[in-house]
């Protein structure tokens, strides 16, 4: 009899993570050996407990999900993430594969993939949701005439905890909308939304959304 997948669950919501728990119940191919509901202690769980995939969601208090798969991933090569996140920008995905994950799905796919997605994952495959891996639009020449200035290897350097913040400002939400949405203090975001405008040489939200908007970070 082949041995059941062992699965870390990590996201903040204890009711979401009960959700998927009672989810995978139903599959006798897998069994959750434990959750976690921050970054920092689903690095630790890891290494204790060695699972063949830890299903992860990105928003999370503490260090969050990007940061958190560049650490598990760094120490360990073979590890096995899944993201499972409300997040279908193809800029997530991409900093998530790039980080190390080895799948992607969003919270809003049919409940049947996460198990699908576990199953090819911890077969060695990468698993990325149909329609995630769409290419981006084109840029208008309007739009490649107002991006003289190249932004993609500032945002591309920005910190995991910077990209959200930089994403969520130019969505529009106030620092205090950011803090509760990352369960950060205000200072904190406020401090890290000066320091993202002055690596990109902006002073206002509309030049955030501008820039987000011409790189093709951010839906219009």
């Amino acid at each position: 009899m082949k041995n059941k997948i062992k699965v870390i669950l990590v996201d903040d919501h204890a009711v979401v993570r009960a959700g998927f728990r009672m989810l995978l119940s139903t599959d006798d191919s897998i069994e959750v050996i434990a959750e976690a509901e921050r970054g920092e202690a689903a690095c630790q769980l890891y290494l204790e407990k060695q699972p063949d995939v830890m299903v992860l969601d990105l928003s999370m208090p503490g260090i969050g999900g990007l940061e958190c798969i560049r650490r598990i991933c760094t120490r360990d090569s073979n590890a096995k993430i899944l993201v499972f996140s409300v997040h279908d920008e193809r800029v997530y995905v991409d900093r998530a594969i790039n980080a190390g994950a080895k799948g992607y799905i969003t919270k809003h796919a049919h409940p049947e993939i996460l198990i699908t997605a576990i199953q090819k994952i911890a077969d060695g495959d990468v698993y990325i949701e149909q329609g995630l891996t769409r290419q981006p639009v084109a840029l208008s020449n309007e739009r490649l005439e107002t991006s003289e200035t190249d932004y993609k290897p500032i945002i591309d350097s920005l910190s995991a905890r910077e990209f959200d913040v930089f994403l969520l400002l130019a969505k529009g939400l106030t620092a205090h909308k950011i803090a509760d949405e990352l369960c950060l203090g205000y200072k904190t975001v406020a401090n890290y939304g000066t320091q993202i405008r002055n690596k990109l040489g902006v002073a206002s939200v509309a030049e955030l959304a501008h820039i987000a908007f011409v790189l093709g970070v951010m839906k219009n």
